[in-house]
């Protein structure tokens, strides 16, 4: 059996540059610690990190024979959200820690009907599509805007309590 090439290091997009192989994946497959991956041409690749991490479209793993890997953000099942007050949806988004991608005139979430229901009854606009998706980081920096602790201050979110 061929022992396959392991990336312990991620290059943080923008901080690396020059060729690399693509492994497109979606937005829960780059979150990850330890997976076995392919590219885009076949080639199979161990992930090995020393703690679990968020990967943004455009970061780079370097594998250990020196080839980078770009990650790439893959197409997935995503809802388009629009309505005449876009930070009033996005609020209501954000308050059930949904990831939530954010343009000018539109929103982007994951394709979920308890959101999709809460957010037709605000009056929002809703089309689904299959697109990148790529959601905002949270205040700190990178990182899934869910993985938070509330500790002893928890807040309650109601029924729809962590709609993931």
């Amino acid at each position: 059996m061929t022992k396959l090439p392991t990336a312990q290091t991620l290059h943080r997009k923008s901080h690396w540059s020059g060729p690399a192989e693509l492994c497109r994946l979606d937005y829960a497959a780059r979150f990850l610690r330890r997976k076995r991956l392919e590219t885009e041409d076949g080639r199979g690749f161990v992930v090995d990190l020393a703690q679990t991490t968020s990967l943004d479209d455009g970061d780079a793993l370097e594998l250990d024979d020196g080839t980078r890997v770009e990650i790439r953000a893959a197409e997935e099942a995503v809802l388009v959200v629009t309505g005449a007050d876009l930070p009033r949806l996005a609020w209501h988004i954000g308050n059930r820690h949904t990831p939530c991608q954010i343009a000018a005139d539109h929103l982007l979430i994951q394709a979920d009907p308890v959101i999709r229901h809460m957010l037709e009854h605000l009056g929002a606009g809703i089309t689904e599509a299959t697109a990148p998706f790529t959601p905002e980081g949270g205040a700190y920096g990178h990182g899934r805007t869910h993985s938070h602790e509330h500790g002893a201050t928890a807040h309650d979110h109601g029924p729809a309590t962590h709609a993931h």
